[in-house]
């Protein structure tokens, strides 16, 4: 019987913050998982959010995933920009607190795909690694003039029917990408997966269970 996700809270750059962790014994690393656009109803609950928790719990991994500021029982006030990018880097610092030795993924959905992009971009740029970069149709138009992650292994998750984040502007952004990456066109999709999170499953688990680069 799997463990259920615990309810935790850590202290963000705009007060606590609250997530969800699931812990296993012999993990094979750390999911960080960034939620889409707190504005439009984005939580963590998500369901596109709890299939990557679910994929990446089933691989082996030990997962994290939480609330931005100024969303449900998280303290402070939405920014839509970089603050919710420091919530991602105070989320991670717990996370990684707690599995010092343990190598990093990290997945964002739509908001969260910048989220997940400027963070890794962060760790990239104080010397820090991580493994696995997955943006599910994600905002690039926010990643604009951001440094981005150039070693750690990326792959870019868009729906072709996506009616939120247009499709034409992410391939755009993988066709200027000049660093080795995946982009995954999934077909009838929109962009919220609706009949296709298995899918997005099939998608994300091979690639979290092979060797990362």
């Amino acid at each position: 019987m799997l463990k259920r996700e615990s309810p935790i809270t850590f202290e963000g750059p705009a007060g606590v913050l609250e997530g969800l962790y699931h812990d296993q014994s012999d993990a094979r690393g750390l999911a960080l998982i960034c939620h889409p656009n707190p504005v439009k109803g984005g939580t963590m609950l998500n369901k596109v959010v709890s299939t990557l928790q679910r994929t990446a719990r089933d691989a082996g991994y030990v997962t994290l995933r939480f609330n931005y500021r100024g969303v449900g029982g998280s303290a402070g006030i939405h920014d839509m920009n970089f603050g919710e990018v420091d919530d991602a880097e105070a989320a991670l610092a717990w996370l990684q607190a707690q599995h010092p030795e343990l190598p990093l993924t990290l997945l964002g959905f739509s908001f969260g795909g910048f989220v997940a992009a400027a963070l890794a971009g962060r760790i990239e740029a104080r010397g820090g690694s991580l493994d696995r970069l997955f943006m599910i149709a994600p905002a690039v138009s926010r990643l604009a003039d951001q440094p981005l992650a150039e070693r750690c292994s990326m792959a870019i998750i868009q729906p072709e029917e996506d009616e939120v984040i247009d499709p034409a502007s992410v391939f755009a952004f993988s066709e200027a990408l000049q660093r080795p990456h995946e982009l995954l066109k999934v077909a009838e999709c929109s962009h919220f997966f609706h009949g296709k999170l298995v899918e997005l499953k099939e998608l994300v688990a091979p690639r979290l269970a092979g060797p990362a680069g």
